[in-house]
């Protein structure tokens, strides 16, 4: 192991000692910042991030985390804040200002004006006992006995802590308020998973597929698969519900055993009562349903069970689906 490898590893096992002592010191101080946070947003107002150096990057990430989990929340630079950007905030509004140290200057600056609003505000740092909590309505510790910098200068355990203790916010916040994988994709439609999720089976099935009767041969279900190109083929009752299906790897297996079973009737090797899902549903089931069956294709049923379309695992590659 090299040098290199050696710090790097220590840098790892520094900061998740540093996330692990913070974890367990958490306390009714979290809850209430939760609380604050809930009822910023459910009366449909915003929280206002503020920080200043690594403490506003790391603002900028919780921000964004916040605001894609329905959250809306923006990150107030301390100093444009007071040459007019302070007009952003209302009454109403919960606030996250950070400062490891807790006595940044300019961050200080801004606190008499925040406390102007009615609006709770939560103190986000390492010092319990600095300004900055002072001027907390709820204050967070998120504070580390050293930085894993080998100067114990740069801020890293510092940084991480105030990182993953916004991830923790913003998980407990999306959780109390109900948000929903739905509600998720609203605002993540450019996704994989948006799409998935705002987009219906009927959409995106091949409407166009190999379906035969059952009493049909198995020379005849692979002439029907290869003018459909299609992977499988769909064998229906008289009635037209669904009786089976029979695939390219059932063939290859039969014929293995057999290489005449081409005149043989599929119905003696199809796969019966086969994985299906329904057309009105989205898109997502089939998503889930092809990856924990393991399997290719997937036959679409309309309400009175009968076969309506086929998905091929293809398909949802092409339309960025997975």
């Amino acid at each position: 192991m090299t040098d290199h490898t050696i710090r790097g590893k220590k840098v790892f096992e520094d900061e998740i000692a540093a996330l692990q002592a913070i974890a367990a010191r958490l306390d009714d101080s979290f809850v209430q910042a939760v609380e604050a946070l809930r009822a910023a947003i459910d009366s449909g107002h915003k929280i206002i991030i503020v920080g200043v150096g690594k403490s506003g990057l790391v603002g900028d990430k919780i921000a964004a985390t916040l605001t894609s989990t329905g959250a809306p929340a923006i990150v107030l630079d301390s100093m444009n804040a007071l040459h007019g950007d302070l007009g952003i905030v209302q009454d109403g509004d919960a606030c996250i200002a950070m400062s490891f140290s807790g006595e940044t200057a300019e961050l200080l600056t801004l606190m008499p004006f925040l406390k102007r609003y009615d609006m709770t505000i939560i103190g986000m740092t390492g010092k319990t006992g600095s300004t900055l909590a002072q001027l907390s309505d709820v204050v967070l510790d998120t504070g580390v006995e050293r930085e894993a910098c080998p100067l114990n200068l740069a801020p890293t355990s510092s940084s991480t802590a105030m990182l993953v203790m916004g991830d923790a916010l913003a998980m407990a916040l999306l959780e109390a308020r109900h948000f929903t994988k739905e509600d998720f994709a609203r605002s993540h439609p450019g996704g994989s998973l948006g799409r998935a999720l705002l987009t219906r089976i009927c959409d995106i099935m091949r409407k166009e597929f190999a379906k035969l009767p059952e009493s049909a041969t198995v020379a005849e279900c692979i002439i029907a698969m290869t003018s459909a190109r299609a992977g499988a083929c769909v064998l229906v009752h008289e009635d037209g519900t669904l009786a089976g299906v029979f695939t390219h790897g059932d063939f290859a297996r039969a014929y293995q055993k057999n290489p005449a079973c081409g005149s043989q009737p599929v119905a003696e090797l199809m796969t019966r009562n086969p994985v299906y899902v329904e057309a009105d549903k989205l898109a997502i089931t089939a998503v889930k349903t092809l990856r924990d069956r393991r399997i290719d294709d997937l036959v679409v049923l309309d309400a009175q069970k009968q076969p309506v379309g086929l998905i091929d695992t293809q398909d949802l590659v092409r339309l960025k689906l997975i």
